[in-house]
C-alpha cells in the first residue's frame, strides 16, 4: 500500500517551549518543573516517563534508535461477565442466612469457628470457565500495546536529553547526530481525547522513520487504511472489543505500509495522534454498549485538519488552567541543573534538597491530572499505566485505602475536578452495592468491600481476612463529603453528594448490633489485613461515626431529612467509646490485644485521625497522645502507601520534623543496581521509596504512595478539619524558608503564605463566598470577614492591610 505526499498535512516547524525542544534551554526563561535524564529509559516501572490524559496513559522511554511508547486505555479490562460463569459482581445469594451463627460464635468466643463460617459462607463468588484463574473472573487492568518508532541515523548520538516538563505536561527527547539535531515531544491532549507524539530533524533531506505497533493480546488485526494505523481486537477472557487509531501526518516523500510497518521516508517532521477506545460502559449490570469505534473515527475525524501548533497550545492551555493554580517553592537552592536521578541519588545520600521535595508534591499533582479527568474513569492502583496482563493488585480499585489515598491531594492543592471520576465511580457502585448489601447482611443501603473493578464487584473478597471491608462505602462517603466542604456546591450535595451518603448510613443503621453493654459494634469485623475476626474493629467504628456525623451536618446545610438525621444522632451516642489500651495505645479492637512489636503497614484505627477528624491534639489530646503511642511503636517503616499515610498522621499530630522525616523515606531512591535503596532495604514490609522516574514503590509500584506523600505535604502547610485554618500547623525545621499559593482550604477559600526562618511573614486569602473564618497561626487564632472574588491580605499577625 502506497501513498502519495499529497495526501498528508505538511507541518511546521515545533513551537520553542521553554526550552523543552531545542538543544540548550533559556536560562531567562519562565522556570519550569521537570524531570530529567542524561540516558534513554531501560526499564518500564523504574525509568520510564508518564504522560496521560485520563482517557489514555502512555509511557515514553526515549530509546535512540528505536522509541518504545507503551500506551493504556483505561478501560481495557478482562473480567466481568462476558465468559465468567456465576459472576454476578461476586454476589452470594442467601450468604446472609449464616450471620446470625457467625455472630453467636463470635458473642460465644468462638472466634476460630466464627472466622471459619465466614471465610466460608460470606466471601464473594468468583468461578472461571476453561479452567481459569481466580483472578480472571474478577479480572484485571490491560496493558493495551506499545508503538515502536526507529529513526535511521548516521553516525554517533550525542547531547543526548530526555525530560518530562510536568509544568506543561509534555515530554522531550533531543540528541545530535553529526550536523542533525533530532528532537521528540510527547503529550496527552484531553480535549482531543489524543495521545500525540511529535518527531522532528533539521536534517537537508529529512529522515526516514519506521513505525510499528505490538499488543500482547491476540484476537488483533493491524491495519493502516486512509492514513491511519488501526489496530481492532477482542479479549479472550470477556470478549470486550477494542481498537486504537493513530493518524500519520508528515512532510514525507513516500509513505507505505508493508508486513505490518509503515515506512516514512525522507521526513523533516512526523506527527502520530493515536486515541483508543473499547466496548465498556459503566451502567449495572452488563458494562457494555459504547459504539467505540464510531468514538474513534470521531476523535480522529476532529483531528485531520488541525495544525500541531494549534493541538499543542490547547493542550497546554487546559492542562495548564489546573496545573498552574498551586505553586510551591521550598529553600532558596534551586538544584534542577542536575539530572533527576543524580539529584534523587544526593538526597538519598543525605544531601538536603527542599526543592526535590517541592517536585515531589507536584509531581503528585501532574500524575493526578493525568489519570483522572471530567468524564474519564477514575485513577486505579497504577493511575492509567500498566505494561502487565496479569499486574499486581490487578491495578484495580482497593478501598481498603489505596484508591482514597490516590485521592487525598485533589481538594487541598486545588484540583476539585480530577476528583469527580471518583464521585461518578462511586455512585455507579451504588447499584450493585444494594445487591451486596442485601446478599450478604439481609441489609438495606449499599456497600463495597476492598476489591473493586469496572464491573461492580462489591461482593467480600474471596479469600478472608482481606476480602472482608464493607466499610468501603463509608470511606468513598467522606470523598464525597470532602468535596463538598472544598467546593461549598449545594446542587452537587443535595443531588448526588447527600444521596450517596445517606444510603451507605442505611446499611450501618442495620448492620451495627448492640454489645452487651448496649454499645453498637460491627459484628463480624476485620480490622483490614490486620488481625483475625472479631467484634468491633474499631476501623469501623470511626468511619460510621464520621459518616453518620457527616451526613447529620448534611441534612442541617440541606435541611431536611429530619427524621433520618434523628436516627443517626441517636445511633451516633450509642456507638462503641474509642479505648485506650494497656499500654497506652490507641486500641485497634473492642478487645486490648493490640501487640507492642507489631510493624503492620496497615495502621487502620488511626483513620479517626486522618482522614477523619474524631482525634486531634487540640480537642482530643488524651486520644491525639494515645495514636502517637500507636505510631510509635508501629515504627517508621512500611510500603510506599503505608509511609505515605504515616506523613499525614504525623501532620495531624502538629509534628512536622516526623512527618518530614516519613516524607524523606517516602523520596528514597531506590536504585540497588548503584548502591541507593530506602533506609531500611526492601522488603515488603520495610520499601518505601521512589524509582528513578520518581513512580513510589509498593513494591512494585503504586500511585498511592505519590499521593500520600503529596497530601501529607499539603497539611504540613494547611489544615481545615478542626474549624479553623490553621496555617503551617506542622512546619518543619527543614523547610525554614518557603511560599506558597493556591492551597485550599475547606470553605473553598484559597490560601497564598510566604515564611521566612520559620516564621509567618504574609499570608493572602482568597474566598469564592461572602463568609467569616478563623485563622489560626501557632496560638493566635482571628477571626476574618471575605468577600466574595476579593483576595484579603494579612500581615503575620492576622491585622488587615488597609
Amino acid at each position: 500500500m502506497r501513498l502519495s505526499k499529497l495526501k498528508f498535512l505538511i507541518i511546521t516547524l515545533p513551537l520553542l517551549l521553554l526550552g523543552s525542544c531545542v538543544k540548550k534551554s533559556d536560562s531567562k526563561a519562565k522556570k519550569i518543573d521537570r524531570l530529567w535524564y542524561q540516558v534513554p529509559a531501560k526499564t518500564w516501572m523504574t525509568e520510564a516517563l508518564p504522560i496521560g490524559n485520563g482517557y489514555m496513559g502512555a509511557m515514553f522511554f526515549g530509546g535512540i534508535e528505536e522509541e518504545r511508547i507503551q500506551f493504556n486505555e483505561e478501560s481495557l479490562w478482562i473480567g466481568g461477565k462476558g465468559e465468567w460463569e456465576a459472576y454476578n459482581g461476586g454476589n452470594r445469594e442467601g450468604a446472609y442466612k449464616h450471620l446470625p451463627q457467625v455472630r453467636k460464635l463470635l458473642e460465644e468466643g468462638n472466634y476460630e469457628a466464627a472466622h471459619a463460617l465466614a471465610d466460608k459462607e460470606l466471601t464473594g463468588v468468583i468461578k472461571a470457565n476453561k479452567g481459569g484463574h481466580t483472578w480472571d473472573g474478577f479480572g484485571a487492568y490491560q496493558a493495551f500495546g506499545d508503538v515502536y518508532v526507529k529513526t535511521k541515523h548516521e553516525g554517533t548520538p550525542e547531547n543526548y536529553h530526555r525530560e518530562l516538563n510536568i509544568s506543561e505536561a509534555i515530554g522531550t527527547v533531543n540528541y545530535d547526530v553529526g550536523e542533525t539535531h533530532y528532537s521528540r515531544a510527547y503529550f496527552a491532549s484531553y480535549p482531543k481525547r489524543t495521545l500525540v507524539f511529535h518527531f522532528t530533524n533539521d536534517k537537508t533531506e529529512g529522515t526516514d522513520y519506521s513505525v510499528r505497533i505490538a499488543t500482547p493480546h491476540k484476537n488483533t488485526q493491524l491495519n493502516f487504511e486512509e492514513g491511519q494505523l488501526v489496530l481492532k481486537g477482542h479479549l479472550e477472557n470477556n470478549n470486550m472489543g477494542f481498537e486504537s487509531r493513530m493518524l500519520i501526518n508528515s512532510d514525507a516523500t513516500d509513505i507505505s505500509f508493508s508486513n505490518g510497518i509503515l515506512n516514512i521516508i525522507g521526513a523533516k517532521t512526523l506527527n502520530l495522534y493515536m486515541t483508543a477506545a473499547t466496548d465498556y460502559k459503566n451502567e449495572y449490570p452488563e458494562y457494555t454498549g459504547r459504539d467505540y469505534e464510531a468514538l474513534n473515527q470521531k476523535t480522529i475525524a476532529a483531528l485531520s485538519d488541525k495544525k500541531y501548533e494549534d493541538v499543542l497550545a490547547e493542550h497546554i492551555a487546559d492542562y495548564s488552567n489546573l496545573y498552574s493554580r498551586v505553586a510551591l517553592q521550598l529553600g532558596m537552592v534551586e538544584k534542577d541543573s542536575i539530572a533527576t536521578d543524580q539529584r534523587l541519588a544526593n538526597y538519598t545520600s543525605g544531601t538536603p534538597d527542599p526543592a526535590l521535595e517541592a517536585l515531589f508534591f507536584q509531581y503528585g499533582r501532574y500524575l493526578l491530572i493525568s489519570s483522572s479527568r471530567p468524564g474519564t474513569m477514575p485513577a486505579n492502583l497504577q493511575g492509567k499505566w500498566n505494561e502487565e496482563l496479569r499486574p499486581a493488585w490487578a491495578a484495580d480499585y482497593h478501598a481498603n485505602i489505596n484508591v482514597q489515598m490516590i485521592y487525598w491531594p485533589a481538594e487541598v492543592t486545588n484540583l476539585s475536578e480530577c476528583h469527580e471520576p471518583l464521585i461518578d465511580y462511586i455512585d455507579k457502585l451504588r447499584a450493585p452495592g444494594r445487591q451486596t448489601a442485601k446478599d450478604f447482611f439481609n441489609a438495606d443501603g449499599w456497600i463495597v468491600n476492598t476489591m473493586n473493578n469496572p464491573f461492580g464487584f462489591t461482593a467480600p473478597g474471596w479469600e478472608f481476612p482481606w476480602g472482608f471491608f464493607p466499610g468501603g462505602a463509608a470511606w468513598y462517603g467522606r470523598h464525597v463529603w470532602e468535596h463538598y466542604q472544598y467546593t461549598q456546591n449545594e446542587d452537587f450535595l443535595r443531588d448526588k453528594g447527600y444521596p450517596i451518603m445517606k444510603e451507605a448510613a442505611l446499611f450501618w443503621l442495620d448492620y451495627l448490633t448492640e454489645d452487651k453493654e448496649g454499645y453498637l459494634i460491627s459484628s463480624p469485623s476485620y480490622s483490614p489485613e490486620h488481625g483475625g475476626i472479631s467484634t468491633g474493629a474499631y476501623m469501623d467504628i470511626q468511619m460510621v461515626w464520621d459518616l453518620f456525623t457527616n451526613c447529620i451536618v448534611a441534612s442541617d446545610v440541606l435541611k431536611n431529612d429530619i427524621d433520618f438525621k434523628d436516627k443517626l444522632v441517636r445511633a451516633k451516642a450509642k456507638l462503641l467509646p474509642l479505648k485506650i489500651g494497656k499500654w497506652g495505645q490507641l486500641q485497634e479492637w473492642n478487645e486490648d490485644v493490640d501487640d507492642p512489636e507489631s510493624k503492620h503497614r496497615h495502621v487502620s484505627h488511626l483513620y479517626a485521625l486522618y482522614p477523619g477528624f474524631q482525634i486531634d491534639p487540640i480537642n482530643t489530646p488524651k486520644l491525639a497522645e494515645a495514636a502517637k503511642t500507636t505510631l510509635d511503636a508501629r515504627g517508621d517503616g512500611g510500603t510506599g502507601w503505608s509511609i505515605g499515610w504515616k506523613v499525614n498522621f504525623w501532620s495531624r499530630l502538629l509534628d512536622g520534623d516526623h512527618a518530614h522525616k516519613m516524607l524523606k523515606r517516602s523520596i528514597n531512591y531506590i536504585n540497588e543496581s548503584k548502591g541507593y535503596r530506602a533506609e531500611g532495604g526492601s522488603s515488603y514490609a520495610n520499601s518505601g521509596g521512589i524509582y528513578s522516574n520518581m513512580f513510589s514503590t509498593h513494591p512494585p509500584f503504586q500511585l498511592d504512595g505519590n499521593m500520600g506523600g503529596a497530601a501529607g505535604m499539603a497539611e504540613m502547610l494547611i489544615q481545615s478539619h478542626a474549624g479553623t485554618v490553621h496555617l503551617l500547623p506542622a512546619l518543619p525545621t527543614a523547610w525554614n524558608t518557603g511560599k506558597v499559593s493556591g492551597l485550599k482550604a475547606r470553605g473553598n477559600i484559597e490560601v497564598d503564605m510566604q515564611w521566612e526562618k520559620g516564621k509567618l511573614t504574609r499570608v493572602a486569602l482568597l474566598s469564592n463566598s461572602n463568609t467569616k473564618v478563623i485563622v489560626k497561626y501557632n496560638d493566635v487564632e482571628k477571626e476574618i470577614a471575605l468577600t466574595n472574588g476579593k483576595k484579603i491580605n494579612l500581615n503575620g499577625e492576622f491585622n488587615p492591610v488597609q
